[in-house]
This record gives C-alpha cells, sequence and structure tokens, in this order.
C-alpha cells in the first residue's frame, strides 16, 4: 500500500522533528536507543547469516558510541564518571569490532546489556520538568 520511499521519508520527517525539540538528555537516550536497536539488529543478521546487514549494524552501533556517545562526554564536568564512560564506550566498540571479525555474536549480548544497563540509568536521572505553581 506505501512504498519504502514513502515510509522512510516519513520516519526521517518524524526524527528530525524528534530532535528539533529534544533536550540534550533526551538525545543522549536517542542515542543509547539507536546503539541498543543497532547491536539488537545486528545479532538477528547474526541468526540469519546475513554478513552485510549484520556488518552495517555494528558499523552503526559503533559510530553511535563512537561519534555521538563518547564525543558528547563532558570531562571537565564530569572527570572520573567521564573518564569511566569513556573507557567503557572504547570497550564495547572493540567488543563490537572483534564480534564481527571473529563471527562471534555472543559478545554483542554483552554489549547490549552494557548499553541496556547505561541507557536505564541514565533515563532514571532525567531532570523531571517543574511543574507550575499556580495560585
Amino acid at each position: 500500500m506505501y512504498s519504502k520511499q514513502g515510509t522512510k521519508a516519513y520516519a526521517s520527517v518524524d526524527l528530525e522533528s524528534q530532535l528539533a525539540g529534544a533536550t540534550p538528555h533526551q538525545l543522549i537516550t536517542m542515542l543509547y536507543d539507536g546503539a541498543i536497536n543497532a547491536v539488537l539488529r545486528a545479532k538477528i543478521y547474526f541468526e540469519s547469516g546475513n554478513i552485510a546487514r549484520r556488518g552495517e549494524m555494528i558499523s552503526r552501533a559503533i559510530n553511535i558510541i563512537d561519534n555521538g556517545l563518547r564525543s558528547a562526554l563532558d570531562h571537565e564536568k564530569g572527570q572520573e564518571i567521564a573518564l569511566d564512560l569513556e573507557r567503557l564506550y572504547e570497550y564495547m566498540s572493540r567488543t563490537l569490532l572483534q564480534a564481527n571479525i571473529r563471527n562471534d555474536p555472543s559478545s554483542l549480548i554483552q554489549v547490549s546489556e552494557i548499553l541496556t544497563n547505561l541507557a536505564t540509568t541514565w533515563k532514571d536521572i532525567e531532570p523531571k520538568k517543574k511543574q507550575a505553581n499556580y495560585g
């Protein structure tokens, strides 16, 4: 009923709308969600034997981790936490790359769990919106 091109265009517009109205905290949440999604999709492609798509999804996850999450770290404000996250992001990127090279899908589960734990923690510390005081 709908063309793939039309669906992709709609998804692109929807994503752009979300990005335009997002807070910095929400943008990091989106990066975590995108990385988790890419890793889980890579696992599916591992299972189906689709090596090309598996590589694309692993590359996407590494790109989100390195160029999104790692680059967003504020080492001045975050100090030790930022350094620990830097090391963790580096570890995950390296593990994903090795999983692809060694044809080892079990490593994807480990990275997915780490990302999910980080995302959950990040969502839990979301700044609460101040309620308007009427009266």
